[in-house]
């Protein structure tokens, strides 16, 4: 479970935000809950903000510490950590990220800062029977672990370098458990999609092969969700780039560059009633369906956590209302967790959220992302229909159209006529 994250200096977060999984006093929809230790944890939360205000900089922030975390082990001396800072801060101020996270039931703390593209500062520490114990602080290229792990992180000193996470390392050249738990949070247990980048058909095409039940559990939902799809036919094959079909050879001169490597060959139908169809001359929803459903399913069975930036993209609203219902209310034994961002409206609905799920984002003057709980505004009734209060600008997090605006479209107008 994710129970909070912080960063600072990212993008355009300038001065730290702070999210949070941690339920507040609200006692409503106590079921959707799960209490670990004194908290209780939440299974879903929601993003909302005007574009540009920094919704995909904070979904890009735990991307970045997951992405970092699996893989600076293969950075080579020299090479700068990809970490973009925000416009207005100096060189010398540092991009922080600190996140509280459960595995296995037990809590853990990381975080790391990174200044000049080099890392800083990095702490791992976890919390058995509920106290403190040190595993091990670093600063600069000085690591001191804790007593228990003197000896257990030797090797790992020795491949460290200025641009390399000290977790990155001792995950793959030591044995110490709690630092392989930690490792495998970040590298599998946080699953960050954007439509924009990620493209899961084969991932979702594999998982159906391997596993009749989880492709029946598929077309179910499909057939569910009115989609009058009755079956899917699907094939993934490993071949070398020479033996593909006619129609999906690459030219001569690409192939000689990329010698005998293998490619992924993917089939996919989807069958209805009277006929049956390829998935790439499907509609836009039907193919990120294909895409989301499969992974859906295999994080909701394994306990992860999935990470989305406008998840409603090409997906109806209907959909994505399930797709959150099925995150708060999937088996009590496994807890998985959805947090997103959208632009959807017709979700801020007290039925589906409660107010510490929702979150906003929003320019300072700075333009810098302030990040905010809906818990966090007075006055805002249990009963309140948020929709109405959101798109008002009750809650901020929203560019209003006021009458200057107007104003300027109409005089543009003018202008354009005069023009013509």
């Amino acid at each position: 479970m994710l129970l909070e994250f912080r960063c600072s200096n990212h993008r355009s977060i300038k001065e730290e935000v702070r999210f949070s999984m941690i339920a507040g006093s609200d006692t409503t929809s106590e079921g959707l809950l799960k209490e670990f230790g004194n908290f209780r944890v939440l299974r879903s939360a929601v993003i909302y903000g005007a574009n540009g205000s920094g919704k995909s900089n904070f979904i890009n922030a735990l991307a970045f510490v997951c992405s970092l975390v699996s893989n600076s082990i293969h950075y080579q001396p020299g090479q700068d950590i990809p970490q973009a800072s925000h416009k207005l801060s100096s060189d010398e101020e540092p991009g922080e990220y600190y996140i509280q996270f459960e595995k296995n039931d037990i809590r853990y703390a990381y975080g790391f800062s990174i200044k000049k593209k080099m890392i800083q500062d990095e702490y791992l520490y976890y919390f058995p029977k509920g106290r403190q114990v040190k595993i091990f602080e670093r600063r600069g290229m000085e690591v001191k672990p804790g007593d228990r792990y003197r000896t257990a992180l030797d090797v790992s000193l020795g491949i460290l370098k200025e641009n390399r996470l000290f977790l990155s390392c001792a995950a793959n050249y030591s044995n110490v458990k709690e630092i392989e738990e930690a490792f495998m949070f970040f590298s599998r247990d946080m699953v960050v999609y954007n439509p924009e980048i990620n493209n899961w058909t084969e991932y979702s095409v594999e998982l159906m092969q391997k596993n009749h039940g989880l492709r029946k559990v598929f077309v179910d939902i499909l057939q569910a969700l009115g989609t009058g799809i009755k079956d899917v036919k699907v094939k993934l094959e490993k071949m070398k780039l020479a033996d593909l079909p006619q129609e999906r050879q690459i030219p001569d001169v690409i192939k000689s560059l990329l010698g005998a490597q293998e490619g992924v060959g993917i089939e996919a139908k989807v069958i209805y009633d009277q006929f049956e169809v390829d998935l790439t001359e499907e509609s836009a929803g039907i193919k990120r369906l294909f895409q989301m459903v499969c992974p859906i399913i295999d994080i909701l069975h394994h306990g992860r956590i999935l990470i989305c930036d406008e998840l409603e993209s090409s997906l109806h609203e209907s959909v994505i209302y399930q797709i959150i219902q099925l995150f708060q209310n999937y088996e009590k034994d496994k807890f998985a967790q959805l947090i997103f961002s959208t632009h959807d409206t017709g979700l801020l609905d007290t039925d589906l959220f409660r107010r510490d799920q929702i979150w906003f984002t929003q320019l300072n003057s700075e333009r810098a992302t302030d990040l905010y709980s809906l818990v966090e505004i007075r006055n805002v009734r249990k009963t309140e229909n948020l929709g109405k209060g959101y798109m008002s600008g009750k809650y901020g997090a929203i560019p209003m159209l006021n009458q200057s605006f107007f104003q300027t479209l109409e005089e543009s107008g003018e202008v354009v006529g005069e023009l013509e």
